[in-house]
């Protein structure tokens, strides 16, 4: 009778619920695989920054400097919406009590704000776009309109960046670089040709490995 059921209504309140938390959890898996590459990357970026730092090297120092400043940003993003699709997973839980209650699955405004701000995460975008749409069909959220879902980091990026590009360089040199790149005095001078070319190549691989990570 159950198979029947499912062939003329298709998959129960229930079977659904279960189905997006599984997904949801495949998606915390996709973020926490993504955010141990993004760390890996970003100190190798780090360790680069302080190389040219002890080479004298303030332009290129303030590029990889950058990049460390995009790649936290990115790191906290990842972990808030990797928080997000938890809560994602326990407001279902709480929809499959009240099914029991009502019979049916209920609008959730909170599901519907999560699940608007995570398609705008480029590495699970397809897939919450997708599990909307299963849930507007199911009454849990409303259609989604596609101008809630227009970004604005890089906008904000550039009016922090400075200010922040200065704090990374000064910690991660103990103080020779920031303070809008000024540099002090006992900063080591460059050192011999070879040694800057490797590290440029080691510079343009890691700014490679931290966009191909950051552009999701």
């Amino acid at each position: 009778m159950q198979s029947i059921n499912r062939f003329l209504y298709g998959p129960t309140a229930e079977e659904k619920v279960r189905a997006w938390q599984a997904k949801l959890r495949s998606e915390q898996r996709t973020i926490e695989r993504e955010m141990r590459q993004l760390d890996t990357a970003t100190k190798k970026a780090q360790q680069t920054v302080k190389q040219l730092a002890k080479k004298g090297d303030v332009k290129s120092a303030r590029i990889m400097a950058r990049e460390v400043v995009r790649s936290h940003k990115q790191m906290d993003r990842l972990s808030v919406s990797k928080a997000r699709l938890g809560s994602i997973s326990n407001q279902l839980q709480q929809q499959l009590a009240m099914v029991k209650v009502t019979g049916s699955l209920q609008k959730s405004t909170e599901i519907m704000k999560l699940s608007n701000s995570l398609i705008k995460l480029p590495q699970i975008s397809q897939t919450m776009r997708e599990m909307s749409m299963e849930m507007t069909k199911a009454g849990i959220m409303e259609e989604m309109m596609d101008d809630t879902l227009q970004m604005d980091e890089d906008e904000e990026l550039e009016v922090e960046a400075d200010a922040e590009v200065d704090k990374v360089l000064y910690e991660l040199t103990e103080g020779k670089l920031g303070q809008a790149g000024s540099v002090k005095e006992d900063l080591p001078s460059i050192q011999d040709q070879v040694e800057d070319e490797e590290t440029e190549r080691a510079m343009e691989q890691y700014r490679q490995q931290l966009n191909g990570l950051l552009s999701g």
